[in-house]
């Protein structure tokens, strides 16, 4: 492990909270929910200051992170298989963006980068809410090309509350 990466952590620690207020995550909320009319699938959005001290120690990337955080959020568990993760982990300037089988298998990697990098030019600038809010509308608008609503109601299986780790 890095003694920089060690440093970074340590003072991105709340950082999430401080950058991703209750007034942030509201509006987040609100276009997860608006997105998930127009689609099938589901979408959870995530974000962390800082990785654990034992992830830290054992050097764990944010990828790994990520998988781990699909599985504990249960972004798999839907019955289509629809669920996508957009996580963030600010201490490592990271973000990472997770498609359950259903989704994977008509969507591929590029797509997802693309949006990853509108993201990071936003979290760059300072635009911590408007990378946001764009990128889970990129989502959104990917999920509604590739999988459009069909006008049957259906649950919501993921919570569209966004997740402070």
């Amino acid at each position: 492990m890095g003694a920089l990466r060690m440093l970074r952590h340590t003072f991105a620690e709340g950082s999430a909270r401080r950058k991703f207020s209750a007034s942030v995550l509201d509006t987040i909320q609100k276009v997860i929910a608006a997105g998930e009319r127009r689609h099938s699938g589901q979408v959870m959005f995530a974000v962390e200051g800082a990785l654990p001290a034992l992830d830290l120690a054992r050097g764990r990337s944010p990828r790994e992170r990520a998988h781990e955080v699909f599985a504990h959020l249960r972004v798999w568990d839907t019955q289509h298989n629809s669920g996508v993760l957009v996580y963030v982990l600010l201490a490592d300037h990271a973000i990472e963006i997770l498609a359950d089988r259903g989704i994977a298998a008509k969507v591929g990697e590029a797509e997802w980068k693309s949006i990853v990098t509108q993201m990071q030019q936003r979290f760059t600038a300072g635009e911590f809410e408007r990378g946001a809010v764009e990128g889970v509308g990129a989502v959104n608008d990917i999920l509604a090309r590739h999988f459009p609503a069909d006008g049957a109601p259906r649950a919501n299986e993921l919570p569209d509350r966004p997740v402070v780790l």
